[in-house]
């Protein structure tokens, strides 16, 4: 056997999805959603091959519902998900996991497993996830239910939630409890540096994803296929209503959604011992691992520049630039995952060469954390039908704080293992803001959001105080917040006080 035998390989990718609305809806089990697309993978890369009896490995995408400490599976989950799905395929791998909460995920393992199968210490891995959101909200609308638990038992490495440095207590406590909060901050942090007004704005992430809905449009496993123009997207109706300024429903990600997928790897050895044709095959070329810093401690909230980071790393070592890419999936759960690529490298919305596979989140799906899954299937797809072409897949959990890369071809590439270790050292290193708990009187407003989700609107910011210290703050105050709707809050003056939970509250507003 060469070294080149060891090169690690992905040779097989599946999917499965249902409508509700479909003839052939079965309200299939998340279970029951990633086993089918785990067998698809198997035989996509051999037909009738038997390759589920050689999975000695199994990773499964944590699902949305198991995602945060406390969170309720309402119609019941396996205690072992990765080897529920595993005796589905028809496999009994010697070892299983249960990837952490995020968006990463997907191409996380693909960068560890291929790691692990290049040692040696792995010889064929599948990786899927899965969600039934959609079915779950249908039935409990219908007054159904189903049982779902399994008790499989078993290995499994459970390895946690792994949300620690996500979000802190100061914005938790002020209203930043969600992606989409979060999200909206950062949004109108990149509006603030554009210079452009709400309408500009909203126009801007419509014609960012106008082009999604047409690639949603011919995509199966889409959860919507209409096709929107910028202006429909950008437009505030009772079908788009405003969830969190300044998301429209339209670009958000679509979180009812009914969808698994999978992906099978090997090395080059194993593959051409059990006869998998090399047509099949897709290299990993380049990739990288990046955690940002939490929210408030980032020094500028209208982009993620450790995201940046990873993908220039991943290019690096696939000794390539932007401009060697042909085929594109970047993670898109709200516009500004797209925007920070995109103004990084020079990207127009509309270039030639796409920026999604799938459709995108807000139009093909994007619900928990197995999106990129999805990107992945999409991309060796995509290889495969222009051999020797070169994929991106960026993929991205948490609030822009962990990003994962990976480049890609059918062109052969002897391994060299990586790490981002370096990179992360670099990153942890970078100046922080100096911080603020509390602070009375006035503030400068750098970003805010007005939250649409409860009862009232609700205003959360993020200001600096004269001394240039950062501090989040809230009100519910209707006179304040309809003011903050009336007039541009960016550039605006804000007064804070306190109120009897400690919270830093906006008591003035003065427009600029």
């Amino acid at each position: 056997m060469t070294a080149f035998d060891h090169t690690p390989i992905l040779i097989g990718v599946g999917e499965a999805s249902e409508r509700i609305d479909a003839a052939d809806y079965s309200a299939a089990s998340p279970v029951e959603l990633a086993a089918r697309a785990g067998r698809a993978a198997c035989e996509d890369a051999l037909p009738g091959g038997g390759l589920a009896a050689h999975i000695d490995l199994v990773a499964a995408i944590r699902q949305f519902e198991i995602s945060t400490p406390g969170a309720v599976a309402p119609f019941g989950c396996a205690d072992n998900m990765p080897r529920a799905v595993a005796k589905r395929v028809g496999a009994d791998p010697a070892h299983a996991i249960l990837e952490v909460t995020g968006g990463q995920g997907p191409q996380h393992l693909v960068t560890e497993l291929c790691h692990a199968i290049a040692e040696g210490r792995t010889g064929m891995a599948l990786i899927f996830g899965s969600e039934a959101i959609s079915t779950v909200r249908h039935l409990q609308a219908q007054g159904e239910s189903r049982d779902w638990s399994e008790t499989i038992g078993g290995q499994m490495e459970d390895r946690g939630y792994g949300l620690e440095g996500l979000l802190t207590v100061d914005l938790t406590k002020h209203g930043v409890r969600a992606p989409i909060q979060a999200y909206a901050l950062f949004e109108n942090a990149r509006r603030a540096k554009r210079g452009l007004d709400r309408t500009a704005y909203g126009l801007e992430m419509g014609k960012l994803f106008g082009p999604f809905t047409k690639v949603a449009h011919s995509n199966p496993h889409a959860m919507s296929q209409e096709v929107f123009t910028a202006e429909e997207i950008a437009g505030v109706t009772g079908r788009n209503r405003l969830i969190c300024d300044p998301f429209p429903r339209r670009v958000v990600s679509r979180d009812q959604a009914n969808q698994g997928a999978a992906v099978l790897l090997t090395s080059v050895g194993k593959a051409r011992e059990l006869g998998v044709p090399e047509d099949r095959w897709v290299y990993l070329h380049g990739g990288a691992d990046v955690k940002e810093r939490t929210i408030i401690e980032r020094q500028d909230l209208g982009s993620s520049p450790a995201s940046v980071e990873a993908v220039k790393q991943a290019l690096s070592l696939a000794g390539l630039t932007m401009s060697d890419i042909e085929i594109f999936d970047l993670y898109s759960c709200f516009p500004i995952a797209v925007f920070n690529i995109c103004d990084a490298f020079g990207l127009a919305v509309d270039d030639p060469r796409g920026l999604t596979l799938t459709g995108g989140l807000p139009f093909f799906g994007g619900a928990g954390n197995n999106y990129s899954m999805h990107g992945l299937a999409s991309m060796v797809r995509a290889l495969r039908a222009r051999p020797g072409a070169m994929g991106l897949v960026a993929a991205n959990g948490g609030f822009l704080s962990k990003y994962s890369v990976g480049v890609y071809s059918t062109k052969p590439k002897a391994w060299a293992p990586f790490s981002s270790k370096a990179l992360q050292a670099q990153i942890d290193a970078w100046p922080a803001p100096v911080l603020a708990e509390q602070a009375s009187g006035e503030v400068s407003l750098e970003s805010y959001t007005i939250d649409y989700s409860g009862l009232a609107p609700r205003a959360v910011v993020v200001a600096r105080t004269a001394d240039g210290a950062r501090v989040a703050a809230m009100t519910d105050r209707p006179d304040i917040v309809e003011a903050m709707i009336a007039e541009e809050p960016l550039g605006s003056v804000l007064t804070l006080g306190q109120d009897e939970k400690g919270r830093n509250m906006i008591v003035g507003f003065r427009a600029a």
